[in-house]
């Protein structure tokens, strides 16, 4: 495991200066009592170390946590924002939701404006980058990852689900349905909860020893719609077409169930078709969508009391944290 670099000090800063931590202190906070060129030359060194004041101590309920998103609002991310602002209310904490899209932002000058607008902790629906990591540590500014696609090479703490125990009981349901050319239709190849999702399906399949066609799996491009609606097309030209669909996502199970429908498959009829998260659009598709759930609401719950935890100080059990997934099951899977 990777050694979590020293966090840069006043005094390192000041000794690469040939200056006094006062006059580094005058320079941080703006006074006018120090030469140009050594507020230059300081301001440099600061930027230099990677330097990152410490947040100022609060008692438990002062200041705010930031959630953060790469992507618009869906009924995703909506929910676990949800289950945040929850926690948060009823810990007398305020959270802020905003929204960082585009090339990830510099990690010194991300954890720099965190702290000087009074964030406690961060939670991110998006994926961080190890210098974001080792910024916010060296800052002291906890971070909690909601559900991460990749895992980096250093320690953060993070809150999922049961990605495996959904994709294996998603399945296992559709077996005892009779089907037994299931496809999986999955989300980006390297993505962590793909692979979990992925895994489940397989170790259904062999346990119910129901061989896997290399056809029948395929990766999309993402968790969305449009990547159901393109690699479900592409899925349903494969002979003999499948008789059932186990989906990464309910945002790729209504695309793949809107692409059988474009080749006259009818659901659940002619394809079954499961999903996984059970946002609110999988009661309210026709069929409704049968579903893995997964606690959205509760992940962004425990992800804000865990955030409070730790910085409060206190020490947490595990690093991830992993809730147990349901199977919901509604009207799109038929018996075979």
């Amino acid at each position: 495991m990777p050694t979590r670099p020293r966090r840069a000090t006043l005094a390192t800063v000041a000794a690469s200066a040939g200056v006094s931590v006062a006059t580094v202190s005058k320079v941080l906070n703006g006074r006018a009592d120090v030469a140009p060129a050594t507020r230059a030359l300081v301001r440099s060194l600061l930027a230099e170390h990677g330097y990152v004041p410490r947040p100022p101590h609060r008692t438990p309920v002062e200041g705010l946590v930031e959630v953060q998103l790469d992507e618009d609002l869906c009924s995703y991310s909506a929910e676990i924002i949800t289950g945040a602002i929850e926690a948060g209310a009823a810990s007398g904490v305020g959270v802020i939701v905003t929204q960082e899209k585009g090339t990830p932002r510099d990690g010194t000058s991300w954890a720099h404006d965190l702290v000087a607008a009074g964030r406690r902790a961060v939670i991110t629906l998006a994926e961080p980058t190890q210098a974001q990591l080792i910024a916010l540590s060296q800052a002291c500014l906890p971070l909690v990852v909601i559900d991460p696609v990749n895992l980096p090479g250093i320690p953060m703490v993070s809150i999922g689900s049961t990605n495996f125990v959904g994709g294996l009981s998603a399945t296992q349901h559709l077996l005892a349905l009779g089907h037994r050319r299931i496809a999986y239709l999955g989300g980006p190849a390297g993505a962590a909860p793909n692979q979990a999702r992925m895994h489940g399906y397989r170790a259904a399949m062999e346990a119910a020893g129901v061989p896997v066609r290399p056809e029948y799996v395929r990766a999309s491009g993402g968790f969305c719609y449009p990547d159901g609606l393109k690699e479900g097309a592409l899925l349903f030209d494969v002979e003999p077409v499948p008789t059932a669909v186990f989906a990464v996502s309910d945002g790729v199970a209504l695309g793949a169930i809107q692409a059988a429908r474009a080749r006259g498959l009818r659901v659940p009829e002619d394809l079954s078709v499961v999903g996984f998260d059970d946002t609110d659009l999988a009661a309210l598709t026709s069929p409704p969508l049968t579903t893995v759930r997964q606690p959205l609401r509760e992940m962004g719950r425990v992800a804000l009391r865990t955030a409070l935890r730790l910085a409060a100080g206190e020490t947490i059990e595990s690093h991830h944290i992993e809730l147990a997934t349901e199977l919901v099951v509604r009207g799109s899977s038929l018996a075979a």
